[in-house]
This record gives structure tokens, sequence and C-alpha cells, in this order.
């Protein structure tokens, strides 16, 4: 691809920004890399596919202790180590790491693997057995010593943000990562609109679907194909530009090649039309009732 078509790429992705708390801003569409690192075969490639994703202006990269018991997070640090300053980098910690002296250890052993000395971004990634209130007052210690720059949560449902927001600090809380695409919108019921009250945005992972027979499913589906093509975009394309519509959501899709990274990218040009989101409604269906919050 030449240089002046990427260019544009990127400025069509630097376009779509989500405003955190403090102000900072942050790409709507950034990288997971769940499963990264664990094939030794497919290192270099996906090295440099988040490489460019980082070129292109997709500059939140969301990895986790557990993806591969530390190899993402070592993989990520191949990609970062001569441009850290211009990445916002998030990780998670284990509910069982996530003590007072263990979160502090946990956090410690992923800077390291890491090969940086702080985090953007920490997450608690589930709600384990560690009592929210020892917690937050591990991540508020990690945010005094510099460790991180900011704490969230993952996985939490609406009732456990209620929790957390109710013990001291909570409100510090900076975000909620959750599964969320268009053929998962339960979370649209209550858990967005209670977190849109409270001005906490959301990281939306699996934007495209795991894959399997829900994501076939879903790429069938005849009013996302008939958009598509009006748009002359693919379908995972549309769907997640869909991710992206609104303002405080930032999207992490995987891509662990160039041309995947790049179809991912130009989603950002897509700006969806009220007609077109109406469509997908009707065809995919708003949530009507309280449904459980889907993990993978």
């Amino acid at each position: 691809m030449i240089h002046n078509e990427l260019i544009k790429i990127r400025e069509f992705v630097e376009k779509r920004k989500v405003t955190l708390s403090d102000g900072t801003k942050v790409s709507a569409l950034g990288q997971g890399t769940w499963y990264m690192g664990e094939s030794f075969g497919k290192r270099n490639q996906e090295i440099e596919s988040l490489k460019l994703g980082l070129k292109l202006g997709m500059n939140l990269i969301d990895t986790a202790e557990m993806y591969g018991d530390g190899l993402s997070e070592e993989l990520v640090s191949k990609v970062i180590e001569d441009c850290r300053k211009d990445v916002f980098l998030v990780s998670k910690v284990y509910p069982h790491n996530s003590g007072m002296k263990s979160i502090s250890r946990a956090c410690e052993n992923s800077l390291k693997r890491l090969k940086t000395d702080h985090l953007d971004l920490y997450l608690l990634h589930w709600r384990g057995g560690v009592p929210l209130e020892e917690t937050i007052e591990g991540m508020e210690r990690l945010k005094k010593e510099g460790k991180i720059l900011r704490w969230g949560v993952s996985n939490f449902d609406t009732d456990d943000m209620e929790a957390l927001l109710d013990k001291s600090k909570g409100e510090n809380c900076t975000i909620n990562e959750v599964l969320y695409h268009l053929g998962s919108r339960g979370i649209e019921f209550d858990l967005l609109p209670w977190q849109r009250k409270r001005n906490i945005p959301t990281i939306a992972y699996c934007p495209l679907a795991q894959g399997g027979r829900l994501k076939r499913d879903l790429l069938k589906n005849e009013e996302l194909n008939e958009i598509a093509k009006e748009h002359n975009v693919k379908p995972l394309q549309i769907a997640l530009s869909w991710t992206i519509r609104e303002n405080d959501v930032i999207s992490i899709p995987k891509a662990s090649s160039v041309d995947h990274v790049i179809e991912n990218a130009k989603a950002a040009s897509i700006i969806l039309s009220s007609e077109d989101i109406e469509r997908l409604d009707k065809a995919l269906g708003k949530p009507h009732k309280k449904m459980p919050l889907d993990i993978v």
C-alpha cells in the first residue's frame, strides 16, 4: 500500500477519539492482543501488524497477564520499545492477584515483561473473591507510585459497577471493558446507559465476535451485507464501525495480519447514518430486557 494512502487512513483514525474523565483523548479504534505471542512462528507477523496499527493511529494496545501467561505482554514489548510515549498501554490483573500485596507484585511483573516503567491503564480482569475495597486500595497505591496512571475494570455488569462505585475512591474507575458487538448487545439495556450517566467510557472487546458459528451467522445477515455493499466495504468493517458509532466506546479488534489491520483501520472512515443504524437494529435486534453479561 502506498504511503499516501496510509496517511489518509491514519487521518480518519485520528478523527475518531474517546475522551477519558481526565481529559486524555484515546483513539476509538485500538488493538487487542488475546492469543498473540503464543505461537513462535507467528510472532514476527504479529509484531509487524501491531506496529502498522500504531502507524495508522490505533494507539491503544490492550493486553493482560493472563494472555499466554505473559507471552502477549512480552510480544507487545517488542512493538512499543521505540515508541512507548506514543502508545496508550493497557494491561489487566488476574482477580486472584488483585489483593493489596499481590497486585503490586503482579503489576511489577507486567511492567518487566512489557519493558516499561508504567501502564496508562490497569484493569481488574474480572470480579473475583478479593474484596473490591482491597483492589481499589491497591490500584490507588500503584497510581501514587507512578506505576499506573489510571485504573479500571473488565467484565463488570451493572450490579458490579454499582458495588464498585459505592466503595471509597471507587469513582476513580476510568473505564469498563466488556464484550460488545452486533451479535451481543445486552449491555445496551442497562450497563451502557448506567455508565453514560456517570461518564465512564467502555472498551469493547471481541467487537467482531469471537469466531465460530456466531461470527459466521453475523456475516450472513442480509441487512449487514446490504449496508456494506452500499458503503462499498466489507460486512466486518460495518460491524466494527457500528461499535464506535457513539463517542464513548473504544473498540479493540485483534488483527494478526497486515491486511486485517488495514481493514480495521479503514472502518474509522465509515460514518453510519441514522437509517443504517435503524436497519441494523431491526435486523439484529436491540435488547428489550436485562440479559446476563456475555463473557469469553
